[in-house]
């Protein structure tokens, strides 16, 4: 684990530090492509909409063991409603997603590139 014994993060933090674990890993892919700043920016925005991460989500679920589907699990229950124009199921499944990968990039990081190869392989 990255963080010192003892430290817990809860569900929150986690998809925080998932949030942003997801988007380096859909920056480092983009950064090979050509465009200008701006293109890329807006490439990677698509990528990491909660819409992307429900998809993701929904991609590895078949590949996911006990422990994983149950911080999935903690982070959607931990999420509240969203915003108030988006699908609240979506956002619930989104938050999952980083709750998970901010879970597995402190405790199992050979797991989550694991399951990032998968989603690269589409």
């Amino acid at each position: 684990m990255l963080l010192p014994k003892g430290c817990q993060p809860g569900p929150a933090q986690l998809a925080w530090l998932g949030d942003a674990v997801w988007e380096l890993h859909q920056r480092r892919g983009l950064v090979a492509h050509e465009g200008t700043i701006q293109e890329l920016h807006k490439r990677a925005v698509a990528l990491v909409r909660a819409e992307a991460q429900s998809e993701a989500l929904a991609k590895l679920e078949p590949l996911l063991n006990a422990e994983e589907l149950d911080w999935v699990r903690r982070g959607r229950n931990a999420c509240g409603r969203g915003p108030r124009r988006g699908d609240p199921s979506v956002y619930g499944r989104a938050s999952g997603f980083e709750t998970m990968v901010g879970w597995l990039y402190l405790n199992q990081p050979e797991r989550l590139q694991q399951l990032f190869h998968q989603l690269d392989l589409g």
